[in-house]
């Protein structure tokens, strides 16, 4: 919540100043004027960093929104209609869990090209298997339940039993996969964009923070600190609202006895 405070508010109120402007010297270290210090350029790193956040945060989001809708639509599918329906689905989502996931992320930005678009696309494909396997393992599972079986004697169409009956029963798992999916997603944006696949500069995330910080990493350690920082916290945060939701949403899982 703080990061995406920080983001949001501190890019519309232009704190730090403009993320373009040559702020200063180059490579100078922290000083009150320029509380992270300037980059290669002059730049000071505070609306740097403010802005790879904003970015990082905001394209990880929207492909982990793509990838929840996909997997939700696809695990509800496959889980409650069984059959070649669920054995085409789970073949398919094998498939692309083969694949280790820098190297599904650099194949997706090799057929795309660089920039945005690839490293959403990275995302979706990365992040799709995982959630689409557990919410197809839910979906079976609520399908098998009395109510559920009460609706189809009833007559209830299909549509109705999957939106009212199966889908509620399974948010809990889509919300939990969500948190995981959002932490993968920030990893392999800053990945492609540390490889020069994702966010391209000038604009900044924290990818392309981290790969400009390197380059100077003996001159101006504060570089690839910040930033590195950043991404680590960002992570770890989001895995902790992971946690938190899975023991709202799955209480029965105690990791210890009280």
């Amino acid at each position: 919540l703080t990061l995406l405070v920080v983001a949001a508010f501190g890019s519309m109120a232009n704190l730090g100043g403009d993320p373009a402007e040559l702020a200063g010297a180059r490579l100078q270290p922290p000083s009150p004027e320029h509380w992270l210090g300037t980059d290669h350029l002059g730049r000071s790193l505070v609306p740097r960093l403010l802005e790879g956040v904003g970015v990082t945060l905001l394209l990880s989001s929207i492909a982990v929104l793509a990838t929840a809708v996909l997997s939700t639509a696809l695990g509800i599918l496959a889980g409650y209609a069984g059959g070649a329906l669920n054995d085409l689905v789970m073949r398919l989502v094998e498939l692309l869990y083969a694949f280790p996931s820098i190297v599904l992320a650099i194949l997706v930005a090799a057929v795309v090209g660089p920039g945005r678009p690839a490293a959403m696309a990275a995302i979706v494909l990365v992040t799709i298997p995982l959630m689409t396997r557990l919410v197809r393992a839910a979906s079976a599972a609520v399908s098998q339940r009395d109510y559920v079986t009460s609706a189809i004697v009833s007559g209830v169409r299909l549509p109705k039993i999957l939106v009212r009956h199966v889908l509620p029963n399974v948010s809990g798992t889509i919300a939990v996969q969500g948190t995981y999916a959002l932490s993968v997603g920030i990893l392999v944006e800053g990945g492609l964009s540390f490889l020069g696949l994702g966010v391209q500069p000038p604009q900044a995330s924290l990818g392309v923070l981290i790969q400009e910080g390197g380059v100077y990493m003996v001159a101006a350690p504060w570089l690839i600190i910040a930033p590195g920082v950043v991404l680590i916290l960002a992570i770890l945060s989001i895995n902790v609202v992971g946690d938190g939701l899975r023991d709202r949403f799955e209480p029965r899982e105690t990791r210890s006895l009280r």
